[in-house]
């Protein structure tokens, strides 16, 4: 597989990553269904042989728990990957998720030594402010961020879901390798908010987390019925009645593209955002699924290909919220 640069301070990853989150039980739930350990670490084994080394994980998924996993899942191989974890979400010091967002620069400090625990690495390749903590203004965060880059415990920096005056503040205290947000053909807000543009202007990478819409685009849920209790995705208005109903109905026409092309409506969507040189980052914990995920990036589309996906759903269109109202306020707008 390809690789991408990611910034201009060095950093290269596979053109496809793969979300590690669904790996492991979060926050004590199954975040869609049980995954099969061994499966799931196979299924790392596999991206690494067709050519995916970068791995997307969080203090906060367990907490703990999956960067614990993907030190089992990569021992031996640790030089091999690029791996991406995150923090902000405090954990206090019985592991247990305050749901209090925590960008302090001890909590920086404390979060790091801990991810370096769980991962039994020396070093982070790519660490991420999960969300902005508006109690702390970011320069303090980003500075002791970068403390952790001149003691060689973080080689790059990076962002998730911040506003470009943000990521701009941000990078003139260190600069900044990546930015990740959701992103996907029904997730366009970086679009919106000309954050994409901004961030080829500042030369700062972009990497999309749920490329898939949380599953949604890949098919599987037809309908209301195909939500069990206990998804989270139920509590997702974008998943919720006549947003539902809509968005099926878009998704048809996805499919008919994807028929014509003979491919998967997963990959002529991830193969869109691949057009557009940007690192997806779709979760699985199946050898077949990540198959099929990166199958997308030789995926050729032409520019009326994706002029006709785009104008399925322009920029604008209401498709339902992504987060219910406490996850959208997380987000810096």
């Amino acid at each position: 597989m390809k690789k991408i640069k990611l910034g201009s301070q060095g950093l290269e990853v596979s053109q496809i990553g793969l979300g590690c989150m669904g790996m492991t039980k979060f926050a004590g739930h199954d975040v869609y269904k049980k995954a099969n350990e061994n499966e799931a670490l196979l299924t790392i084994e596999r991206s690494l042989e067709l050519g995916g080394n970068f791995l997307d994980t969080a203090d906060q998924y367990g907490p703990w728990e999956n960067e614990r996993f993907i030190a089992k899942a990569i021992k031996g191989n640790r030089d091999k990957y690029v791996i991406a974890t995150k923090f902000g979400h405090e954990i206090n010091d019985n592991g247990e998720l305050t749901w209090k967002i925590n960008a302090t620069p001890e909590y920086v400090k404390k979060a790091a030594e801990s991810s370096l625990r769980n991962l039994k690495t020396d070093c982070i390749d790519l660490y991420y402010l999960h969300r902005l903590d508006t109690n702390v203004p970011i320069e303090d965060t980003v500075g002791a961020m970068a403390d952790l880059v001149q003691e060689g415990k973080v080689k790059y920096l990076g962002l998730s879901e911040v506003s470009i005056e943000t990521i701009k503040r941000a990078h003139s205290v260190h600069p900044i390798s990546a930015l990740q947000s959701e992103y996907s053909l029904f997730e366009r807000s970086v679009e919106e908010t000309s954050i994409l543009k901004s961030l080829n202007e500042l030369v700062i990478g972009f990497v999309a987390y749920s490329p898939l819409g949380r599953g949604f685009i890949t098919g599987d849920i037809k309908s209301a019925d195909d939500l069990k209790e206990g998804d989270w995705r139920l509590n997702i208005p974008r998943f919720q009645g006549k947003y539902l109903e809509k968005n099926l109905e878009l998704l048809k026409e996805i499919e008919k593209l994807a028929s014509v092309k003979k491919v998967t409506t997963a990959q002529i969507a991830l193969a869109w955002v691949v057009s557009k040189g940007i690192v997806p980052i779709p979760g699985t914990s199946k050898r077949s699924n990540l198959e099929k995920n990166y199958g997308s990036a030789e995926i050729q589309l032409s520019d009326l290909e994706v002029e006709h996906l785009e104008k399925i759903i322009p920029l604008g269109t209401d498709v339902g919220a992504r987060y219910d109202d406490h996850g959208m306020e997380t987000i810096d707008q």
